[in-house]
């Protein structure tokens, strides 16, 4: 990676493999591209989550088993789609720290964008699964009744909601905020977005009831964004709260602190990894192509929820060490 792609990253650290040496140095000239354009990053954000969105209609389509190669096609295209999705959003970053254009906004759509992209795509698949689904009734010898349809198809879609709720929207949000924590105690406060309830409860307070709804609607949706984040760390919330007793300021936080903080995080974030875009929509894919959709619920609730729960469980206890010492 030469030196411009990396001066627009955020760390090296907090980037997987193929986001560092293939997604973003393609992004990073798309960000010169809009920057020349004088386009917004945030404009870039919202047609990302357009983008990732509209993949659903395609995925809505059985693959080569259901619907030949017509089906292939479609599916090849939503996965044209959700890359395209991934590149702008990665490029939107890029963009703000290019041009200097970061803004409050800027990171409260970023943080929404999976949302944007998922929440379609899973409704088109239970949609897919209600019109094509013999190889799951096949497997578990169901008869293909109207009866039966339906109430495969509500069982799916508890699924999917599950997934959504358990799945997708608490390891997102774990490992953004751990991505932040990273860059927090990596680069000082500057140099990370780590945001806390307080402040977003304090900014969603300014913004007037009248002629102001969308604003205020983001901003009460990134409002529990954060505070689910730190109810699911306490032990860091611990932390914080001891650096910030002992030593006041965050600028202040000791040298020694701070390297010893991201020795552990460091490989933390392996798993990290594990809950974000890459990982996440390569099983996605896989399962989509194999035809049996209704799988990506089932990894996503048992799989991914155990990588998750191992994720957290190993970050708070470093924290926890650390904020003993502090003490």
């Amino acid at each position: 990676m030469n030196e411009k792609v990396y001066a627009t990253l955020k760390s090296a650290d907090t980037e997987d493999w193929v986001d560092y040496h293939i997604v973003r140095p393609f992004s990073y000239y798309w960000a010169c591209f809009f920057a020349k354009l004088g386009i917004h990053p945030n404009t870039v954000t919202i047609a990302s989550m357009i983008i990732g969105a509209a993949s659903a209609f395609f995925f809505a389509h059985g693959c080569f088993y259901y619907e030949g190669k017509w089906g292939l096609f479609y599916n090849l295209i939503a996965i044209l789609l959700l890359f395209i999705a991934d590149i702008l959003d990665n490029t939107d970053g890029q963009l703000a720290r290019m041009t200097g254009k970061k803004s409050a906004l800027g990171r409260i759509l970023d943080g929404l964008a999976g949302y944007a992209w998922y929440g379609p795509i899973y409704i088109a698949l239970v949609y897919r699964f209600y019109v094509h689904h013999d190889i799951e009734f096949n497997l578990l010898g169901l008869s293909d009744t109207a009866t039966t349809v339906t109430i495969a198809t509500i069982v799916v879609f508890i699924l999917a909601t599950v997934s959504g709720l358990v799945g997708i929207a608490p390891q997102q949000r774990i490992a953004d905020y751990y991505i932040q924590t990273h860059l927090f105690f990596l680069k000082g406060e500057k140099g990370s977005e780590l945001d806390n309830v307080k402040r977003q409860q304090e900014l969603y307070d300014q913004i007037p009831a009248k002629g102001h709804f969308w604003q205020r609607l983001i901003q009460r949706s990134y409002v529990d964004y954060t505070y689910q984040q730190e109810r699911v760390t306490p032990q860091f919330q611990r932390l914080m709260a001891r650096l910030r007793e002992r030593y006041g300021d965050t600028a202040n936080f000791p040298e020694s602190v701070r390297e010893e903080f991201c020795r552990y995080s460091k490989p933390t974030l392996n798993y990290v990894f594990l809950l974000v875009f890459n990982f996440r929509t390569s099983y996605q894919l896989l399962f989509c192509l194999l035809d049996i959709p209704v799988a990506i619920f089932i990894f996503e609730i048992i799989v991914v929820n155990l990588i998750a729960r191992y994720t957290i469980r190993r970050h708070e206890a470093f924290c926890s060490r650390i904020a003993d010492s502090i003490e």
